[in-house]
């Protein structure tokens, strides 16, 4: 599993985690050379900070950089704590069909108030096999664009029913829109989101509520190449485990959702070797649990949730526990009986609270320290702990650990288990449920390693119907446009092949439809006259 970069060319990874920022230099198949910094509120100044660091520490030449790839969390946590979203308009096309279950009906109701209720029904909308549900109404969208601007919001989010199948209402809606008002920011449903009207209504709102604060990040994030002194291209993380450019992360921040997790995997496959297996990605304050399916992560089957917002959006299948470096162990009354470790957690400030570090809180460092599963900080500093209290706290970590590998497993067969993540410490050989427990070199930076050897990709999720064509003319349409969406995206064409292909046919519809999903990847071109525009996530 080569990284898809030339001889001699070096590429910096970055992952930015909740406690610290990863750097990491490439050459070919090798780690030129790793740093960490801490994490800070704008993002830019730990990036900085770790890849000045990375470069000095190393000696590495900038001249010989040609891209920097970066992953960040910074999407995912302002959805979460609900902050840094604008206000975001719903303009749904399906009348007189789905007034009954309108937009935002299941969102927390923090996030709708932050969002504010700004829903518009307008007509429109198609079947399952193309047929009209009722014409567009442009005076209708002309209206709905005047009220948005009276209230003062831009960001607006268009979802009409199947366009999956069919998004020319989608993309008519737009320019109709657009001509009223045209400093509405708008997402499209068609361009983000499955079928399920609710779900991929709720990926476009996401995606629309984000925009602003992905304009000012990646502004952030090309200020500090600028800082570096680095002339080359910028790369964003996807959480399909490819590469994305700067712009398409404007306009598409919900594709880095999970990237973290999805970038560790990778990461994870690229050190060991292992293509098919689970990966355990231990963090600050949580391990995430995912499974490599010929080198990528396995997506998730199912509809997931975001700081309790259904979406349908691709994303990868990971178990999250409350188990990292930073989390507080306890027992009850002062004995060994009742351990516990985590959820909660120190986070970020495990280097002034935890007993190693000279503070005073009890951490999963601390014991894995006392254990001699770490060299950590003062070991001298958890001499006096109860043995029988740190026993009782590492069998409590492994037995979460293998509980969580038994979940994610699809049989009982033992799998190899990689463990990666600057936690990876707290991970003991022989973990129950594992054929072999792997702790590869650099394991701690695999995030990076992963952003780094990152490959660009394209989807296509979309329903044919057997009446205008047949399988097999679907079928190799839907690979050529998938295959031809990578080139687009900046996959050097020479090297795009098509890895998933996923066809279910749907045989409760009269038309004897089929819904066909194909992936492509491809090494990224070096070459920026090969590709650069970049389309909607899937159609």
């Amino acid at each position: 599993m080569a990284p898809p970069s030339a001889a001699g060319t070096l590429r910096i990874g970055v992952d930015v985690g909740g406690t610290n920022t990863d750097a990491v230099a490439m050459s070919g198949n090798e780690v030129a050379g790793w740093a960490k910094a801490v994490t800070t509120a704008d993002v830019t100044a730990g990036i900085v900070t770790a890849v000045r660091s990375l470069l000095a520490g190393d000696d590495l030449p900038t001249a010989e950089i040609g891209a920097v790839m970066i992953g960040t969390t910074h999407f995912t946590n302002a959805l979460v704590e609900g902050r840094r979203l604008v206000p975001t308009a719903v303009v749904r096309l399906g009348l007189p069909a789905t007034k009954g279950i309108p937009p935002f009906i299941d969102w927390p109701d923090r996030l709708r108030g932050v969002l504010g209720d700004h829903v518009y029904l307008c007509h429109g909308g198609h079947e399952f096999d193309g047929r009209l549900i009722t014409p567009i109404d442009h005076g209708e969208l002309r209206a709905a664009a005047r009220d948005i601007a009276s209230k003062g919001v831009r960001s607006v989010a268009v979802a009409s029913v199947f366009s999956p199948v069919d998004d020319s209402y989608e993309h008519e809606a737009q320019e109709v829109l657009l001509d009223e008002v045209p400093e509405l920011d708008i997402s499209l449903s068609s361009e983000i989101g499955r079928l399920g009207l609710l779900e991929r209504e709720n990926a476009a709102i996401v995606n629309a509520c984000l925009r602003p604060l992905a304009e000012r990040t990646v502004a952030g994030l090309v200020e500090a190449l600028v800082q570096l002194g680095l002339d080359c291209p910028l790369h964003v993380s996807q959480n399909d485990g490819t590469l994305m450019s700067a712009d398409f992360a404007r306009r598409y921040p919900v594709a880095t959702f999970a990237s973290g997790p999805t970038n560790s995997m990778r990461g994870a496959a690229f050190l060991s070797g292992i293509r098919d297996g689970v990966v355990i990605d231990v963090g600050g304050s949580t391990s995430d649990i995912g499974v490599l399916v010929h080198g990528f992560p396995r997506e998730a089957s199912t509809a997931v949730s975001v700081a309790g917002v259904r979406t349908n959006f691709r994303m990868p299948d990971v178990l999250s526990l409350g188990l990292g470096g930073g989390s507080l162990v306890r027992s009850a009354n002062g004995a060994a009986a009742g351990v516990t470790v985590g959820p909660d957690s120190v986070g970020y400030e495990l280097t002034e609270r935890a007993l190693v570090f000279g503070g005073a809180q009890l951490t999963a460092t601390d014991v894995a320290t006392a254990a001699g599963m770490a060299e950590i900080g003062d070991a001298n500093t958890v001499d006096d702990l109860d043995g029988t209290l740190v026993g009782d706290a590492v069998d409590r970590m492994q037995d979460m650990l293998a509980t969580a590998v038994e979940q994610m497993k699809t049989s009982a067969d033992p799998v190899p288990v990689v463990v990666v993540g600057g936690g990876g410490v707290l991970v003991r050989d022989g973990l129950a449920g594992a054929s072999e427990t792997i702790r590869p070199d650099h394991f701690s930076v695999a995030s990076a390693i992963g952003a780094a050897i990152a490959q660009v990709g394209a989807e296509t999720d979309r329903v044919y119907s057997m009446a205008a064509m047949t399988r097999d003319e679907a079928m190799a349409e839907a690979r050529s446009v998938t295959a031809q969406r990578a080139v687009e995206a900046g996959a050097d064409s020479s090297t795009v092949e098509i890895t998933d292909v996923d066809e279910i046919p749907l045989t409760y519809l009269p038309s004897n439809a089929i819904r066909v999903r194909v992936k492509a990847v491809g090494d990224l071109a070096l070459d920026p006259a090969n590709g650069s525009t970049q389309r909607g996530m899937s159609t």
